[in-house]
Order: structure tokens, then sequence, then C-alpha cells
């Protein structure tokens, strides 16, 4: 095996990107791979933190839909496929001491201890490629990049030490297109479901859209164009680092972890 590129990359199935991705041959991130299957954010910290964090996904649903969480100490998902190990399976992680991005890390071998508990948030990724086979354009993945994410003045509910605002994605579609954007993404509630807002950047307190938190800068929609805002799994990622937790571990934004589960699947509510 060698290492692949992106194109290469989308030609693969899931189990088979999670090979790559645990050999270390592709690391970048996975907007538009996998067709069907479930993507998903990662959140990894210490068992004492858990219970709060559980209880902030309950409370949180739109931006932190739970698929799955791991046993204390066992770095496997057994409900999202095959032999799906925490520890390898991401292409990029984070890791957080105190609430401050210490490293970014390919693997967390290293830093796995046996009082973790891993959680899997679903991810807008899984409804992109229905948002393709019906002929709607991503521009993130027609141009290799990561879809923008941005902080906003929407609250969520606080559990414990975790409260913080929610973090969207934004994707540029036509006015036109509101209808069909809305009603597919709508039927994947484990995937954020339907846009939170569709328009004024500023309504929900992001200033410059050109300017995103996390991944890559948008083009200027068009006049017959809107921005469309989804709930984001790095809402968590953004709740924990503001709780200056001693220890986390996240996927770097982007980067997530690849099922075999198929992306209509709802696992946990």
């Amino acid at each position: 095996m060698e290492i692949i590129n992106f194109d290469k990359a989308k030609n693969l199935n899931s189990s088979e990107i999670r090979d790559y991705i645990r050999k270390e041959l592709y690391a970048g991130h996975t907007a538009g791979l996998a067709k069907n299957k479930l993507q998903t954010n990662i959140v990894v910290l210490p068992n004492q933190f858990s219970d709060h964090f559980l209880n902030f996904c309950h409370l949180n649903k739109k931006a932190c839909p739970l698929v799955d969480k791991t046993k204390v100490g066992d770095p496997f998902f057994h409900n999202l496929g095959r032999d799906i190990d925490v520890r390898l399976d991401v292409p990029r992680y984070n890791i957080y001491k105190n609430g401050k991005l210490l490293n970014t890390t390919k693997n967390i071998k290293d830093y796995w201890e046996d009082t973790f508990v891993a959680f899997a948030i679903g991810c807008s990724f899984t409804f992109e490629h229905e948002l393709l086979r019906n002929n709607l354009e991503l521009d993130h993945i027609k141009n290799n990049k990561i879809v923008p994410m941005y902080k906003t003045n929407i609250k969520n509910k606080r559990s414990g030490v975790f409260a913080s605002k929610m973090v969207t994605s934004m994707r540029i579609f036509k006015k036109s297109e509101a209808k069909k954007v809305i009603t597919i993404s709508k039927k994947y509630s484990q995937a954020h479901g339907e846009p939170v807002h569709v328009g004024s950047p500023e309504r929900i307190g992001i200033n410059n859209i050109l300017k995103p938190n996390w991944g890559d800068p948008p083009r200027v929609k068009k006049s017959d164009e809107d921005y469309y805002f989804w709930a984001c799994g790095v809402t968590p990622q953004n709740a924990v680092m503001e709780a200056k937790l001693p220890f986390c571990i996240t996927h770097t934004p982007g980067h997530m972890l690849i099922t075999d589960t198929t992306e209509n699947k709802i696992l946990l509510t």
C-alpha cells in the first residue's frame, strides 16, 4: 500500500478508507468519501466528565446527535462497524490540555488511557452524497477543500461544565434550491437535519463570512444564492475547549471517523 490522495480515496468503500487511515496513508479531509455511510465527529474525554457530556448531547441534539459511545477504557465503537478503533481510524486528531490545542496527530495510541470514554456524533458530511445525487453542487467537495465552520450566537443548553454556543457549517446554494436542500437534509436527523439558518450571517453572530473559525474560506455568494447554515459537530469540541478540561481529544475539524453504518440509520437518540 502507498499514500493515496483525495481522488483515489473517493473510489474506496468505508472499510478500505479506514484501512488507509489506520496505516497513516491517508490523512486528508473526509467530505465526499464513503458514499452512503455515516460519518461522525469524535470526542474523547476522561470518564469523570462523561455523564455531563452525555447529557449535553441529549440537551443539544441538533448540534450533537449522538450515535455511539464506548465503554470506559474501551477504544472500539461496537455499533458503528467492524473493528472501528477510535485511537487509529480518524485521519487527524486534536489534543487539548486545559482548553488549549496541544498537538495535532495521526493517531492517539500514546495518549489513550483506561479512564477514557469516546463519543461519536453525527456529521453533516453524511447527507452530502444525497445532495450531490440531486444535482446540488458543493463547493468544498468540488474544490477539494474543508467546509467552512463558524462560531455563532446561538446558545447551547448547559450540562455541568459544558455550555458554549453552537458552531455551524456553511454551504452556498441558489435561493431557488432552498426547498430541495431543506427537504433532503431534514431526513438525516443523526447528521444535524435541516439548516438552522438561511440568509444573513450577521443574524447568527457571524460578522465576516470570509473568515471561518475552522475550515477553508468560502467564495462570495452570487445575487441568486444564499448562505445555508447547519448545526455542526464541532459544537461539542468548542464546548470542551471552553470548559478547559485538563485533557481532551477530538477529531480535527473536517477529518471525520467513517463508519460502516448506512447514512439513514439512527443508532442512538
